[in-house]
């Protein structure tokens, strides 16, 4: 069972009014803003199940996602950032072998 964030760590995007070809580039910029344990609540006119399937591709962030409205003219999901996105191990340069 999902819980839902308190109202305080919550941001809502409606995205609604925004053209299709830039909401998922917003949307992923609001969620990366989030700290771990805040929600994005997303307003949408269609079911977002595309972007549930993008940002399990593509977040390097663990997330929740809850349906809290589904339709049939808006939809309202609480997309949770659970954890941080793993720290950059950098690369190593040179030789490391200590020869």
């Amino acid at each position: 069972m999902t819980t839902t964030a308190p109202a305080s760590t919550r941001t809502t995007l409606d995205v609604r009014s925004i053209a299709p070809r830039d909401r998922h580039p917003l949307i992923f910029g609001k969620f990366d803003a989030l700290a771990p344990g805040e929600t994005l609540e997303l307003v949408n006119d269609h079911d977002p199940k595309p972007l549930y399937y993008q940002f399990k591709a593509e977040s390097q962030a663990e997330f929740s996602w809850e349906y809290l409205e589904q339709g049939p003219e808006v939809w309202r999901v609480a997309i949770g950032k659970v954890g941080a996105a793993p720290a950059a191990i950098p690369e190593p340069r040179g030789c490391q072998c200590n020869h």
